[in-house]
């Protein structure tokens, strides 16, 4: 059984995500960021950083934190989504760190001053919303190259998507890509070629809209602390 301490933010999203896809026995504790819960005791003893998510895992009596390292750990307990071959194992953590050490952190930051910070700084804003595009980029080239971002689907999928679905929220423009797919616009497909400025997410939406065709990511989502209805809409937006 596992103990996930976690809030509906895109880092708790992916652990429960990948909770269910694995099919996992866990238990959700919701930790109220807007009264600080995460910066006190019990909740410190399993995240000294002050953040979610965390876990615990009662058959080994191991507290976790870093979603990251969450992740690594439920594939290897289950067997799951994660390659067992030296190669296979070090292209998903390659892209799981690509999304721990760029996509989360820059579109964190594009969060942060689009959004929450009191004075609109313009350079701050532009700066952390174009390195946001540059890795949507990064992603699309990848995912025009192979189905999933390390060939098999995997943790790394899991961890990217429940960042890229809030590309609204960090200001990031993603939605005539998401449109033409809709429509069945061509240019959508793996390979096609860049005709607009829209066409440069098309890979990358399509595999984000064929991901939230799966259970696991509705119940994960539904799962994280914000009840059904609120948590779907919340994560599938």
């Amino acid at each position: 059984m596992i103990d996930l301490f976690t809030s509906p933010t895109p880092n708790g999203h992916k652990v429960s995500i990948a909770l269910e896809e694995m099919g996992l026995d866990y238990e959700v504790h919701t930790i109220d960021l807007r009264s600080g819960e995460q910066k006190e005791e019990p909740f410190l003893a399993h995240s000294p950083n002050g953040r979610i998510p965390a876990i615990y895992d009662r058959e080994h009596d191991l507290s976790i934190f870093e979603s990251g390292a969450i992740m690594i750990h439920l594939a290897e307990k289950s067997g799951k989504f994660m390659p067992s071959d030296v190669v296979g194992r070090s292209r998903v953590i390659q892209w799981l760190m690509f999304q721990m050490g760029g996509v989360g952190p820059m579109m964190g930051q594009a969060n942060v001053f689009f959004r929450y910070f009191p004075e609109k700084i313009q350079p701050a804003i532009d700066r952390y919303q174009s390195e946001g595009r540059r890795l949507f980029e990064v992603l699309n080239t990848q995912l025009g190259k192979t189905e999933y971002l390390a060939g098999e689907y995997s943790i790394a999928d899991m961890a990217n998507w429940a960042w890229v679905r809030s590309y609204r929220w960090s200001g990031i423009e993603m939605l005539r890509a998401l449109a033409a797919l809709a429509q069945g616009n061509q240019s959508a497909t793996r390979g096609g070629k860049r005709h607009n400025r829209s066409s440069r997410y098309a890979i990358v939406a399509r595999w984000k809209r064929e991901l939230e065709r799966d259970g696991g990511f509705h119940q994960g989502c539904a799962n994280n602390g914000a009840g059904f209805k609120k948590g779907l809409t919340a994560c599938l937006e």
